[in-house]
């Protein structure tokens, strides 16, 4: 017979064709799983079971509802302003194993492996434009670079892409991977963090000497080490990220991933600048350095040059503020002088890690009856209007999951209150997941209104709230200083 896995099985017996066999409920489940040691009992969910009628009898409005939860649950983080290291060095590390074949992540490891890190170096840069990233493989107890550290996404993502036709072989190497990533840090200037990312799906690691003889070497360098597993917690994963992040909990540098979504997320989270508390110096005190910076402008030649940082002839580049060498793209750090020369954009970018915005809080329908905004301030886009019985809406739960049904009922085709209805439930809160029940989001600064899409825009891609930033939030906000925002706000509509 065929297996899931869609290969032919010969010579199979009842118990473990039964043991193996794909099973559609808790009870079945149960049954496949109870074989003992001849079989692993495989179960399918079925997530579209679970998903309930709404009051109007489709499922459309449970369907919104969590892909809304999905959106909110992005921003539901904490806000709190910390001090950050903005200017980062990281160096992936990539295992390229034989373990990395395995199906359970789906198509494989490897490959989902490879997908998510291309979308990982494009966030990276995205959050981080003024940090330099580098990529490391480890297969057959050895380890090789894959992409130097720099600036330039296109690059390792070029790198990222030759991985494709090639198969995942051999035992990792924790220790050279470690010793190579270290090597290239030790340069690393001590106003940046060094940090090593570790994608493991190993379970062992075909090391040539003492590990921990590494590790020290990492805690003496001033190197974090975090670590996202594929299979399963290993020992000396586990030392290796308590070690190396001795102020963190181990739940935040060293997790395994359960599913799909969750090794993105978990991958994802490494885009965030980790939060430093001091500098250090080359001599192991604590001090508080500047770092310089040039801001050129960017130049078009009538004939082409070469450019200081890869010899080639161009039209367009950069010239250094300090030495007047020409460069083709920022961010990066003159060949010639070695200043640090970005954008103010550049700049500008990695701002919003040292003070995020603040998360806008679920509005009621007793809140949105009382205003008189009826459109998104970011988007314009009309507000939903307030059901009939919403006063009497409740929520119930289902499975892990919540659906909103109106407290009422029909009696031969008229509607009549439930019993429950008015004593019991007066208003429907704002659900657990954070989800606004009146579909608006409201800035505590300037009390606008605003909806799921212009709320996950504005904290994931702008970083700034569009009504704090209007004209008439800024006098909003000048004028609760004062305590005179009334006395401005009717001027400004004056004028």
């Amino acid at each position: 017979m065929a297996d899931s896995d869609d290969e032919y099985v010969q010579d199979i017996s009842d118990d473990e064709v039964e043991a193996h066999q794909v099973t559609r409920g808790a009870g079945a489940g149960s049954r496949a799983t109870g074989q003992g040691s001849r079989g692993a009992g495989w179960e399918v969910t079925r997530t579209w079971e679970n998903v309930v009628e709404g009051a109007d009898g489709t499922i459309s409005s449970t369907v919104d509802g969590l892909l809304e939860a999905a959106k909110r649950k992005r921003l539901l983080k904490d806000t709190t302003p910390l001090q950050r290291g903005i200017i980062r060095h990281l160096l992936l590390i990539l295992d390229l194993s034989l373990a990395m074949s395995e199906k359970d992540l789906r198509p494989t490891r490897y490959l989902l492996t490879l997908r998510y890190t291309t979308a990982f170096i494009t966030e990276f840069f995205e959050q981080n434009p003024i940090s330099q990233l580098g990529i490391i493989g480890t297969r057959d107890g050895l380890a090789f670079t894959l992409s130097p550290l720099s600036g330039n996404p296109n690059d390792h993502i070029a790198n990222i892409q030759k991985l494709r036709t090639q198969e995942p072989i051999g035992q990792p190497s924790l220790q050279n991977a470690l010793d190579m990533a270290r090597a290239a840090l030790f340069h690393a200037p001590t106003h940046t963090t060094r940090e090593v990312l570790i994608l493991f799906g190993s379970l062992l690691s075909s090391d040539p000497g003492d590990i921990h003889t590494t590790i020290s070497a990492l805690v003496s360098s001033h190197i974090t080490v975090q670590i996202i597993g594929l299979a399963a917690q290993v020992a000396i994963c586990q030392t290796l990220a308590n070690r190396t992040n001795p102020s963190l909990p181990l739940s935040k540098t060293y997790t395994v991933a359960l599913n799909e979504q969750h090794y993105r997320e978990l991958l994802m989270r490494a885009t965030t600048p980790p939060t430093t508390t001091h500098s250090i110096s080359e001599g192991g005190g604590v001090r508080s350095s500047l770092l310089m910076m040039g801001f050129p402008s960017r130049i078009v030649d009538s004939s082409p040059t070469l450019c200081a940082c890869h010899s080639r002839p161009t039209r367009g580049g950069y010239l250094c503020s300090r030495c007047s060498s020409k460069v083709c793209s920022l961010p990066t750090q003159c060949p010639a002088c070695g200043l640090t020369l970005i954008l103010s954009t550049h700049l500008a970018r990695s701002y919003h890690h040292l003070f995020p915005l603040r998360n806008w809080k679920e509005v009621n329908w007793a809140r949105a009856s009382s205003s008189d905004q009826r459109c998104c301030f970011g988007c314009q886009t009309a507000f939903p209007e307030r059901p009939m019985g919403a006063s009497t809406l409740r929520r119930q739960s289902f499975g892990g999951q919540t659906r909103d049904r109106m407290a009422m009922h029909t009696t031969r085709g008229k509607p009549s209150a439930s019993k429950h209805s008015v004593k019991d439930v007066s208003m429907a809160s704002v659900s657990k997941d954070g989800v606004s029940e009146s579909g608006r989001y409201e800035c505590e600064t300037c009390g606008r209104f605003f909806c799921i899409d212009c709320d996950v825009f504005a904290h994931e891609i702008v970083h700034n709230c569009p009504g704090c930033q209007s004209r008439e939030g800024m006098l909003l906000a000048a004028g609760a200083e004062n305590g005179n925002e009334m006395v401005i706000l009717a001027e400004a509509q004056k004028g």
